[in-house]
């Protein structure tokens, strides 16, 4: 007698859902984004309590700033092309608990040259969000809830340098300066269990393909970078990252002259600074909207928004100034998010290597920022040569779209 015994199927794991949780992602990744973008500018009210405490002078100190952004901007090269090559998610699993460990190092530099080291390595471990991050907000959601949420991070990147020098003004005194990095290293670890929570895997990454005339290899490390000039030197997105580095540049040009020439109080200072925050909170809700527009007209029109906005401040001095620096600061809230989708939509799969040079794009612009303003020797000399430049901005944007449209169709 023969007795047949049936397989039993095996039963296979579910597929990961196509597309990642919108209210999950999107309030895990802004405030990770706030915190790791507010890094850069959170040492600066703790300035005067850490020269206190080594004996030193606070100007000297200021180097704490530019170290970490030197090391922000080289962050960007080095994890941006790796994202391609491993993953976002990946990369974000090792990227923010290493920010972690580096931030809650500074809080223990026994000297400012300790300090200033250990700057630069935070803002090594720091970058790998960015690139890492917006990448992966254009790859896996929805593409109608893409674009609010990538105007609340780049939004949130902006609302950084209000709120974490905010926070860092009203605690430094109950806490001290390295309780103030004690603070962010916790919450880089809640932003690491949180962005952990909410993302999805890492898709097989493909064998290697030409898209847009540029490579994605998955080879060596070092075929990651491969792709690194010919996105810097691209005849469209050379255009588009002048024009970020425009968008930025002006954004932190405008504060800077108000600081160096307006002979304002702190308070009035404040006041100013924060003129923008209901900006940079409302424009994300109105991109559902405005994402109907073509990305680089939308891109254009801010730009152009803004010149015109720096125009009026020019001509009617402090008058209403709040409500036009408001004004302003939502041209720019709207620009950054527009600029970014731009970039991602002509770089086909070395996305992760474009956005990283959009993201150094912003902090070649930040930092830039400072020396133009102090360049112009004035504040309505300042808003004038800002709003010409961010008028040539546009006009560059619209160059890029002809640009990209006489260019023969490629196969992805």
């Amino acid at each position: 007698m023969t007795c047949t015994v049936s397989a039993t199927p095996r039963l296979r794991p579910p597929s990961p859902p196509a597309t990642a949780p919108f209210a999950g992602t999107l309030t895990a990744f802004t405030l990770t984004a706030i915190l790791v973008s507010g890094q850069l500018y959170v040492v600066i009210p703790l300035l005067h309590d850490m020269a206190a405490g080594w004996g030193t002078s606070a100007g000297g100190l200021t180097w704490l700033v530019t170290v970490f952004g030197i090391g922000y901007g080289a962050g960007f090269l080095i994890f941006g092309p790796l994202s391609d090559r491993y993953g976002r998610r990946r990369l974000l699993m090792i990227g923010l608990p290493l920010a972690a460990v580096t931030t809650a190092l500074v809080a223990l530099s026994p000297s400012p040259e300790a300090a200033m080291a250990l700057r630069a390595v935070q803002g090594v471990t720091v970058a790998m969000f960015p690139p890492a991050g917006l990448a992966y907000l254009a790859e896996r959601l929805e593409p109608r809830r893409r674009v609010v949420t990538v105007a609340a991070v780049t939004g949130a990147f902006l609302a950084s340098a209000v709120a974490l020098q905010v926070a860092a003004q009203l605690l430094v005194e109950s806490i001290g300066w390295r309780g103030m990095f004690a603070i962010s290293a916790a919450g880089l670890v809640l932003a690491s269990l949180g962005v952990r929570a909410v993302m999805l895997p890492d898709p097989p990454r493909e064998a290697t393909r030409p898209t847009h005339g540029l490579r994605a290899g998955v080879g060596s490390v070092l075929s990651a970078y491969r792709p690194l000039p010919g996105l810097l030197f691209h005849r469209v997105l050379s255009l588009r990252y002048l024009a970020t580095v425009m968008l930025m540049a002006g954004f932190v040009a405008v504060y800077t002259g108000l600081q160096i020439y307006g002979g304002n109080s702190p308070a009035d200072l404040l006041a100013l600074r924060a003129a923008g925050l209901p900006s940079i909170v409302l424009v994300p809700l109105l991109m559902p909207w405005l994402a109907r527009i073509r990305t680089t007209t939308r891109a254009a029109a801010f730009l152009a928004a803004g010149a015109l906005v720096l125009a009026v401040i020019g001509m009617t001095g402090t008058a209403a100034l709040v409500l036009l620096l408001a004004l302003y600061v939502a041209a720019i809230t709207g620009g950054l998010p527009s600029m970014n989708e731009a970039v991602s939509a002509e770089a086909g799969r070395v996305r992760g290597t474009a956005l990283a040079l959009f993201s150094a794009a912003l902090a070649v612009g930040g930092s830039a920022g400072p020396q133009v303003a102090a360049a112009f020797g004035g504040f309505t000399p300042l808003v004038y040569g800002l709003a010409i430049g961010m008028a040539l901005a546009a006009l560059a944007v619209l160059a890029s779209t002809r640009t990209a449209a006489k260019q023969p169709a490629r196969t992805p």
